[in-house]
């Protein structure tokens, strides 16, 4: 990544170069456009990608293709966007549209054949330009709550069809459609001192206070350091409508009135989320909830929405020299507040030391590290963190013990754990798992012998468990040599308490046939309008396996009419 000395109005450039077409795209729902969550927002190890939209609460809203093209990619899948599709346009920009309830007409079709050749609920399809062409304003799906979605409502994006970089919908004129004259919320700003500095007799990070002055900016208690310092903010932004907290569009520091750290919310690639690890105070983010964006890096990080200076964003606060360090908020609209923060030199002795450093190991980002003791190791490549760490290491209990998950991890790291006290038999039902509390969590696990490995980007306690239980299937309504004619659905709850679930399958005599499956609340369903049911008895057997290869079956035996 660059890094310029100079860069004036460095974040107001950035886009006049790129020209977005503002009336090519309609809205993809005919209500009025509400957001409940805008693009950049800060999410759980990613920005978000797009907006989501409401759907007043409610499923089965129509969904419009927002501009002529193709259906180029459909996937169905039990998190994330859940049941989605993908418009490519010609103008050289691909829609997306998540969390359906389903799609509709041709685009179905397509579909219910997919599942029924792939004999899947989950699957991925790319159709070619002629196969599903859409028109502007034509209905293409239903909105829903599919995916990882926490409520009903519709996750719509805008990607570079070449680069697949997500680009914010604003650019597209979606800004002619929300009422937004409300000023970005600076909730709390915080100053870090950086290699053994003091800021107000800390040797850690302080909340400053913040005062409210007559033209509505803050001006933030005085920060008296002796080194080098780095500063955060907490910030939200609120539209007219809505009462969700949105994320900020563009912030920028500014040293004596010279900008030093600026990112905007405009366009990134799927390959950048995870640095929000790095982007925020993530120790803060896992020990109180709270995502306080920093407006400095330790070390480099390739996020391109951030524009700094040699210093990264670091300041130096130096003997005899008095500063004035502004941030500066604003939102897509251009509503913008500040916080103004004085700063000087101070010599005092710190009265609050550093957090004691009780580890032995150390972690040099850029370089390969290995640990091990007894039986247990763990491997991390260089790249898998964004700054050099002290590690608490330890294989106690036969647990390995990997520091505790207030350091963010940019990529997979390996565990290893070996172990001949089980039978042949079953090494196969065990897997490593993260233990936190009374939870065990799953990770896919190879094994060699009697050698265990699984990779992980999340540190903490992690075990061998013995998984020898199957899986538990149960009728929500039970049917067993029962009429059920008038029955449109028949749903199932499956679950598992360790391993968890790796597949699950229906058959009605003998024949394959799609149960969707909903991750939130573990029901599996089948409609009867796939006409796959034979007029009067039918045979249907539910088989789940877990991911050890315990398996279950459930079978039940009902007759049904289709006559009318």
């Amino acid at each position: 990544m660059k890094f310029y000395s100079v860069f004036l109005f460095f974040y107001s450039f950035v886009f006049a170069q790129v020209q977005y077409p503002k009336d090519y795209f309609r809205p993809p729902l005919d209500i009025p456009m509400q957001l409940s969550g805008n693009f950049g927002e800060l999410r759980p190890n990613h920005f978000h990608a797009g907006f989501d939209l409401k759907t007043n609460q409610r499923e089965g809203l129509n969904v419009y293709a927002v501009a002529d093209g193709y259906v180029s990619r459909i996937k169905i899948s039990t998190f994330g966007n859940g049941k989605c599709i993908y418009i490519t346009h010609p103008n050289g920009f691909t829609t997306v549209y998540g969390h359906l309830q389903t799609a509709v007409g041709t685009i179905q079709e397509y579909i219910h054949k997919t599942h029924y050749q792939e004999k899947a609920f989950e699957i991925e399809m790319f159709p070619k330009p002629d196969e599903l062409p859409v028109t502007k304003g034509q209905i293409i799906a239903l909105s829903g709550n599919t995916g990882s979605s926490e409520g009903p409502h519709l996750h719509f994006e805008f990607r570079d069809t070449k680069t697949e970089f997500v680009i914010n919908p604003m650019f597209f004129g979606f800004d002619q459609h929300i009422a937004d004259n409300k000023k970005p919320t600076i909730s709390s700003v915080f100053v870090y001192p950086m290699d053994n500095v003091t800021v107000n007799q800390s040797k850690q990070p302080l909340l400053l206070n913040l005062s409210l002055q007559k033209d509505g900016t803050y001006l933030a208690g005085k920060v008296k350091a002796n080194g080098k310092i780095g500063f955060g903010i907490n910030a939200v932004d609120f539209d007219d409508v809505s009462k969700n907290k949105n994320g900020v569009f563009n912030v920028t520091g500014f040293l004596n009135g010279d900008p030093k750290y600026n990112y905007q919310f405009n366009t990134y690639s799927f390959d950048e989320m995870r640095f929000i690890n790095a982007f925020i105070d993530y120790p803060r983010y896992k020990r109180t909830g709270q995502r306080v964006q920093k407006l400095f890096m330790k070390t480099p990080f390739a996020l391109s929405i951030i524009k700094t200076d040699s210093l990264r964003g670091i300041i130096p606060v130096e003997p005899n020299l008095t500063s004035t360090y502004r941030i500066e908020v604003s939102d897509y609209f251009g509503n913008m507040n500040s916080v103004t923060v004085p700063v000087e030199y101070d010599s005092e002795v710190p009265v609050v030391d550093e957090e004691p450093i009780t580890s032995k190991y150390r972690i040099q980002y850029n370089k390969d590290s290995n640990f091990e003791k007894d039986n247990m190791s763990v491997f991390f490549p260089a790249g898998t963190f964004y700054e050099d760490f002290n590690l608490n290491f330890d294989v106690k209990n036969n647990r390995i013990y990997i520091h505790e998950d207030v350091v963010p991890v940019h990529s997979n790291f390996t565990v290893t754990i070996k172990d001949s006290t089980y039978s042949e038999a079953l090494r196969d039902k065990l897997f490593i798992a993260r233990i936190s509390g009374n939870s065990k969590s799953y990770n896919a696990t190879t094994r060699k012998n009697d050698v265990f490995t699984a990779k992980s980007k999340i540190l903490g306690q992690y075990a061998l468990v013995l998984d020898t239980i199957a899986p538990v299937i149960q009728i929500t309504k039970p049917i067993q040599d029962k009429w059920i004619s008038d029955v449109k659905t028949i749903q199932f709850v499956i679950s598992d308490n360790l391993s968890g679930i790796k597949s699950y399958n229906g058959y009605l005599n003998g024949n394959w046939i799609l149960f969707e499956y909903d991750n939130k609340t573990k029901k599996i369903t089948h409609r009867f309008d796939d006409n796959i049911v034979a007029e009067g008895g039918n045979d249907l057997k539910i088989e789940v396996v877990d991911n050890v290869g315990n398996s279950a079956i459930f079978e039940t035996h009902f007759f049904r009419s289709q006559q009318k």
